[in-house]
């Protein structure tokens, strides 16, 4: 269940950006749903292969090559899903990092009080 509740939580980000963002847009929310779960599977497959690959340029920058990974993550959603588009790189690595924030604020304000 609590899978579903952070699927619906990321599309509602999606959402939320592609009618902030401009170069950013989703079909419904539907088309958000869709995407949060492609994004949610690349991010489980192809990521961790691309940080292995690229480890030395990471290691280089620190760690802010991380966010060209997920903005190319976003770009391979962009290809995959017909309703979701991203004008440019920049479009797109601006949409990772905010969809990260927004993700963390939603995920923080409906997060499950643990029971002692």
């Amino acid at each position: 269940m609590n899978i579903i509740i952070r699927l619906l939580l990321n599309a509602l980000a999606v959402f939320i950006l592609a009618h902030v963002l401009e170069g950013v847009s989703v079909n419904g929310y539907l088309g958000a749903v869709i995407v949060a779960i492609v994004i949610a599977v690349l991010n489980v497959l192809v990521k961790p292969l691309l940080i292995l690959l690229t480890l030395p340029v990471t290691i280089m920058t620190l760690g802010l090559f991380l966010l060209v990974i997920n903005a190319l993550i976003i770009l391979l959603a962009d290809k995959l899903v017909d309703g979701f588009g991203v004008s440019s790189f920049l479009t797109a690595l601006l949409f990772s990092i905010l969809l990260s924030i927004l993700q963390s604020i939603l995920h923080s304000i409906f997060k499950e009080k643990k029971k002692p």
